[in-house]
């Protein structure tokens, strides 16, 4: 036990002395660095102040015109997509319409054929002026999952349809160069 305070006591001189040394060091640096400062003539102490303060003049303009190209990306950004929430919600109508127009090509009533494919074509042709794009994808296309969505696989109906698509089931479309909704498919395995 005796030992263990020796031990002890002697590691906390030896911390005592550790402390003394680099506090005099530090004063011995510490009065270099003044006596190096008075050694420079008032002109060069303006020049090094003038030195930083340039230093810090561009890196705040850079900084800022940094800030303003951002800001400028990010504005662009916001415009072409600031239609996006009421376009997605437009999206389902376009496809009812669609679905109409096929069964109504099944009856003999042409009239009202005209008039769901003239409302449901000005529909397509406003959205469309906003921006609005069809993402193509058809039967025989090599399934891409960047462009289309994978509903279900089926056995390919021919050899050469195995990884490809077989059937669309549901329209996609872009706004600008952002998908915002994938088109479904069937592909064949």
């Amino acid at each position: 036990m005796k030992n263990i305070f020796k031990n002890k006591s002697k590691m906390t001189t030896e911390n005592k002395e550790n402390e003394e040394v680099l506090d005099q060091t530090t004063t011995e640096t510490q009065e270099q660095g003044i006596e190096g400062a008075e050694a420079l003539t008032p002109e060069q102490k303006l020049e090094e102040d003038l030195a930083t303060e340039k230093d810090k003049f561009l890196r705040l303009f850079a900084e800022f015109e940094n800030y303003k190209r951002r800001t400028a990306k990010e504005r662009i950004d916001l415009f072409k997509t600031a239609n996006q929430e009421v376009i997605q919600a437009m999206l389902p109508i376009m496809d009812d319409f669609d679905r109409a127009i096929t069964e109504i090509k099944k009856t003999d009533d042409n009239i009202l054929l005209e008039g769901v494919e003239l409302i449901s074509e000005k529909l397509k042709s406003t959205l469309y002026a906003k921006g609005l794009e069809e993402v193509t994808v058809k039967a025989g296309d090599i399934f891409n999952a960047d462009f289309a969505e994978a509903i279900t696989q089926i056995p390919a109906p021919s050899p050469n349809l195995k990884g490809k698509i077989v059937d669309v089931i549901e329209k996609g479309y872009k706004l600008g160069d952002k998908i915002i909704r994938f088109p479904k498919v069937v592909i064949g395995n």
